[in-house]
């Protein structure tokens, strides 16, 4: 325990899923979190349970596409915190899994702008931030897409694609800055985005993954949670796969 002790921790799309998962992982190893969303009840109902079982946790409401937003968010952990020491990208969107000739602008433009818009403005603010604490880690969410292809969901794994190469670009700006940037790529995790896709579709990937089974978030949780912690101080600039040898075949 203690793996983040009195690190203040920003989340992006902690109000269910990965996201909640990593807010209550990173609460229970000593963690200020602030668990940031658009689904504000939802969002708010983790805050306070976590609150009410002794931790430090705050919900504030972030849409990660608004530079107002994440302006506000950084502000607001600094006045609470006095800094911020890790930020979690963690929100996005399957989006509408169409192919290349399907896909719509407006459906490019939405996956696009949560999933690749909203990973740089914060990388854009919130770097400067952890620079500001004296030095920490980020970690945003890729995905097994971001590195192997597949037929449809074009624009999210464009948008997956571009965030690791957005990580990598931006680990080498600050690895002698003292800000470590790092990616997740999971693979099938049960969660309700991935519930979106469909039984049929999600018992197909479990299939092709030689493990045979989907990911719990908390096994995607405890990677996210190694890279932002110090056991990770030498590792920058990298994409840590959970995919259940899915990519190694």
């Amino acid at each position: 325990m203690g793996r983040v002790q009195g690190k203040v921790t920003i989340i992006t799309g902690g109000a269910r899923g990965q996201g909640e998962s990593h807010a209550r992982l990173f609460a229970q190893e000593g963690a200020s979190v602030l668990v940031t969303d658009t689904l504000d009840e939802s969002g708010e109902a983790v805050a306070l349970e976590l609150r009410e079982s002794g931790h430090d946790v705050q919900y504030m409401h972030l849409n990660v596409t608004s530079e107002g937003d994440w302006k506000s968010v950084i502000a607001a952990a600094e006045q609470r915190w006095g800094r911020v020491d890790i930020l979690i990208n963690n929100a996005g969107i399957v989006g509408t899994m169409k192919s290349v000739e399907d896909e719509g602008l407006e459906g490019w433009s939405k996956t696009t702008a949560i999933n690749q818009q909203g990973v740089f403005l914060g990388l854009k603010h919130g770097v400067p931030a952890i620079e500001r604490s004296g030095g920490g880690a980020v970690v945003n969410t890729c995905s097994i897409n971001g590195t192997v292809g597949n037929p449809g969901s074009f624009s999210y794994q464009a948008s997956k694609g571009a965030v690791k190469m957005m990580t990598r670009a931006a680990a080498m700006e600050y690895a002698n800055r003292g800000v470590r940037i790092n990616s997740v790529s999971p693979g099938l995790v049960m969660t309700a985005m991935a519930a979106e896709e469909g039984e049929e579709s999600n018992r197909e990937f479990s299939n092709a993954t030689p493990m045979r089974r989907a990911a719990q978030p908390m096994e995607v949780s405890y990677g996210v949670l190694y890279l932002a912690s110090d056991e990770a101080s030498y590792v920058t600039g990298a994409d840590l796969l959970i995919d259940g040898g899915y990519t190694a075949q």
